[in-house]
């Protein structure tokens, strides 16, 4: 089965406790193939607080950028954590892309525990900015970085002058007197209140990243918040307001929602158990079915909560673990192999112990540290080195990823108390609450005969099941002679809109590259075009790429379209007219088409198509067995197993 970091094809994944995707463009949303306004300019008000915000920004937090940036990234960090300093070259990159006047990035100090220089350091940064200003800062914040390893008192006043200290003896003295603990302090606790435990957090216009990202995770989450800074001008907002309103919306919708929220927790759903690992009585009352990702903050948070949940219900209770490794999370899934791996060798209850030392030692889950734990709870090392490298144990491990797409749990932790859905980190009273109603109700059903031992079985027998594919008629004719690849008599078609400044559409590439390779002749790929207004350099990529195809055929147009996707921040006209040199392309028609619009007609067809079949944003795909004109329907860029899924229906219906 294709394993790949492919399945970070997800789109930009936002959890607190559990993940918001997004797309190019909300559904319905109306394609164009002209570029949106820029956005506007709204005249200059007294700058208001921004210590209102969901995540609060305060005169004591160095900043870079624009006050009034579309954009801003608040980032909790810790001078001494590695993954705060390999993140570092992205927010670079990041800096570089957009520039101060779309973006702007806030320092806060969440100096680890068990890092020994990391509180020293905070408070000498601080010390640097209270004393030299935001510029010295930055400097001393590169230098940190730089010589992470040796954070020592004389070093952090050696960089302190390099970065243009001058008052050393103020510095010096601030340091002893601790001057700037509380402004550390505040910073540690406004993390708390806004879930960070571990670092690098970070706050996109409020909605969370957790780790050192890759950079088109960051790019996917900022390109979508300069569209909604721009909706929000465009309807008035003054440009200081901007960040407060997107950071206060975005946390209130990212939030777990609680029992009070729109989640339906009275509906009772099919969960199978299977054969996933379970803890506690076999014919408890009560069966709360876990989704979780070794990697996620929350659901080690939570785990205190199910813990405090066992020891209250003792045997009334049974917990069961599903795996739902997110695509951001790069240790989740060997964290999942190793577990399943210990469980292989020593069963049930070393897979508990190794499931609570994994969360343990959260975040650090290198293959080291997996081999160590494993070792500790009975495995064999080298065993569980295997399991990970050659993902031995991906078919449970997706068999739990697929359940949790069909019942919509989107996102970790999510849990099934008896068929019912909790979201998210809830309060332990928001279980009780449940679990108490499903104990009454269990209890009912073995009072009128029923065996304790299928009292669960009883309970979810008239649930609802997994919901079936969205099946969509095809409506209309695809314009003739789009690009395509694979067998013209494959036995599933897989029809793709994209857009080639489109993030989302660039992060499933990846995987698309993976199903051709699995599935070879079995499955051929139609591209159509279907360039958005927010991205002013789709519209041209697309014609270029059409005449690509009209001068070399298709291995010229995939040749460009891998290009442009490469290198997504670059498909100004100068940027295509040196791909089409590369690709030895007659320079001469290449220009004249370009230049006269030539291909406008095509792609205009193509966005004229989606229109009719009800297609709005980028990525979309509808997935269509041979002889057949129903496919099923698949918005964004989902991971491998999603399409994994579809093309097994597929495959089974095709004529």
């Amino acid at each position: 089965m294709h394993r790949d970091v492919e399945e970070m094809t997800v789109r930009a994944a936002f959890a607190i406790g559990w993940c918001l995707l997004i797309a190019c463009a909300a559904p319905g949303a109306r394609p164009a193939t002209v570029a949106g306004p820029a956005l506007p300019a709204v005249a200059a008000e007294a700058l208001p607080s921004e210590t209102d915000a969901a995540i609060p920004i305060r005169k004591s937090n160095p900043s870079w950028g624009s006050r009034s940036a579309a954009v801003t990234i608040v980032e909790f960090s810790d001078f001494e954590c590695p993954y705060c300093r390999i993140v570092q070259p992205t927010l670079a990159r990041l800096r570089d892309a957009y520039g101060p006047d779309a973006l702007r990035i806030v320092w806060k100090n969440r100096p680890l525990e068990f890092h020994a220089h990391a509180r020293a350091a905070a408070e000498a940064a601080t010390g640097v900015f209270a004393l030299a200003g935001v510029d010295a800062f930055w400097r001393f914040h590169d230098l940190l970085f730089e010589n992470q390893s040796n954070l020592s008192q004389e070093n952090l006043e050696e960089w302190a002058k390099k970065a243009g200290l001058v008052d050393v003896a103020a510095f010096r003295a601030g340091l002893a007197d601790q001057s700037w603990t509380s402004i550390v302090d505040a910073d540690l606790s406004e993390g708390r209140s806004a879930g960070v435990d571990g670092t690098p957090t970070f706050f996109i216009n409020g909605i969370p990243v957790v780790g050192a990202e890759e950079l088109p995770t960051f790019r996917a989450i900022v390109e979508a918040q300069i569209e909604a800074a721009r909706a929000k001008r465009a309807a008035g907002t003054p440009p200081a307001l901007v960040y407060t309103q997107l950071a206060n919306d975005n946390r209130a919708s990212a939030r777990a929602p609680s029992t009070t929220d729109a989640v339906d927790t009275r509906t009772v759903y099919r969960i199978p158990i299977g054969t996933s690992p379970t803890l506690g009585n076999p014919n408890a009352l009560v069966t709360i079915v876990e989704f979780s990702d070794f990697q996620c903050p929350f659901c080690r948070t939570v785990e205190t909560t199910l813990k405090s949940l066992r020891e209250r219900y003792g045997d009334k209770l049974r917990i069961v673990w599903k795996n739902g490794p997110l695509p951001f999370h790069p240790w989740a899934e060997p964290a999942a192999e190793a577990a399943l791996e210990v469980r292989s060798e020593k069963g049930d209850t070393a897979f508990w112990q190794m499931h609570d030392a994994i969360f343990a030692n959260q975040p650090d889950l290198s293959e080291d540290k997996l081999e160590q734990l494993a070792a500790a709870a009975g495995a064999r090392s080298v065993a569980v080195k295997q399991a990970i490298a050659k993902h031995l144990h991906s078919d449970p491990i997706d068999d739990d990823r697929d359940l949790a797409e069909d019942f919509e749990a989107n996102g970790t932790p999510y849990f099934f108390v008896n068929g019912r859905r909790v979201a998210g980190a809830q309060p332990q009273a928001e279980f009780e609450t449940m679990i108490d109603e499903e104990i009454d109700r269990a209890a009912a059903l073995i009072a009128t005969g029923t065996d304790p031992k299928h009292v669960y079985e009883a309970l979810i027998e008239d649930g609802k099941s997994a919901p079936l594919p969205e099946a969509r008629a095809i409506l209309t004719a695809f314009p003739a002679g789009d690009p395509a690849r694979g067998q013209q008599n494959a036995k599933v078609t897989v029809h793709e809109w994209s857009d080639f400044q489109c993030p989302f559409c660039a992060r499933v590439e990846p995987t698309i590259a993976g199903l051709m390779k699995d599935y070879g002749a079995r499955i051929r790929f139609v591209w159509h075009d279907l360039p958005l207004p927010m991205h002013p350099d789709a519209p041209l990529a697309a014609q270029a790429a059409r005449e690509a195809l009209k001068q070399r055929g298709q291995d010229a147009f995939w040749a460009l379209h891998d290009k442009m996707f490469t290198n997504q921040e670059h498909l100004k006209r100068d940027n295509l007219d040196g791909y089409a040199k590369d690709l030895g392309l007659d320079m001469g028609k290449w220009r004249a088409a370009l230049d006269d619009n030539a291909h406008a007609d095509e792609v205009n067809a193509d966005v004229k198509s989606a229109e009719e079949m009800g297609v709005g944003s980028t990525p979309d795909f509808l997935i269509v067995p041979s002889g057949t004109s129903v496919g099923y329907f698949l918005r964004g860029a989902q991971p491998y197993s999603r399409f994994r899924k579809l093309l097994a229906r597929a495959f089974a219906e095709a004529k």
